[in-house]
């Protein structure tokens, strides 16, 4: 047994529990991959037993890696700002500028759709405190205004917009739009934002 291995040698107290550890991060990956569809594919309030399944494991082991709903929705929340923000400077390596700061606006479009699934539980859990209070806005712009640096050098993005304006931007093509709109629409809403960043000819 695995208690009996790690106390008859101090090879046997961490081997045993090394697959336990990556069938854990396994299954928390899962989780959250599940939990993103989820909250993507609707703005009603997601059964946390229906994660479970999507990600093919038990309740159990969703309360184990998060405990209450304010605690995937931060996870899932987290994770994708991360990615979101992270994403700018990984884009610049393989794109022109301006083609980088429109993928990146397709990246940001796909994580307010999630945020929309999450959106009752976020302002819940913001107002009381169990959740806490990401800088997202500053990240967002952060990101954006690293773009805007890259198009100003080759001239291909306008040097005078502050980053600022931009997010704001966005959020308004975002909050005027739904669930049930085209992505069609969505997109060409970002491509008139993209060409408004065009340098006057």
């Amino acid at each position: 047994m695995i208690g009996d291995e790690s106390t008859a040698t101090g090879r046997g107290a961490t081997a045993p529990d090394r697959p336990v550890r990556a069938d854990a991060r396994r299954n928390r990956d899962r989780l959250l991959d599940a939990a993103r569809e989820a909250f993507a594919a609707t703005q009603e309030v997601v059964p946390l037993d229906m994660i479970a399944r999507a990600a093919g494991v038990g309740i159990g082991t969703l309360y184990r890696h998060f405990p209450t709903r304010e605690a995937i929705v931060e996870a899932v929340y987290a994770a994708e700002l991360d990615e979101v923000v992270s994403s700018a400077p990984a884009l610049l390596e393989e794109l022109a500028p301006r083609a980088a700061l429109r993928a990146w606006m397709t990246r940001y479009s796909a994580f307010y759709a999630i945020k929309r699934g999450m959106s009752a539980t976020l302002r819940a859990g913001w107002a009381s405190g169990s959740i806490a209070t990401p800088a997202t806005r500053e990240r967002v712009t952060a990101a954006i205004a690293l773009m805007l640096r890259a198009g100003a050098r080759d001239g291909s993005l306008r040097s005078d917009v502050d980053p600022e304006n931009v997010t704001m931007m966005l959020l308004g093509v975002f909050l005027s739009t739904t669930a049930t709109d085209s992505e069609e629409r969505v997109d060409r809403l970002l491509d008139l934002v993209v060409d408004s960043l065009r340098p006057a000819s």
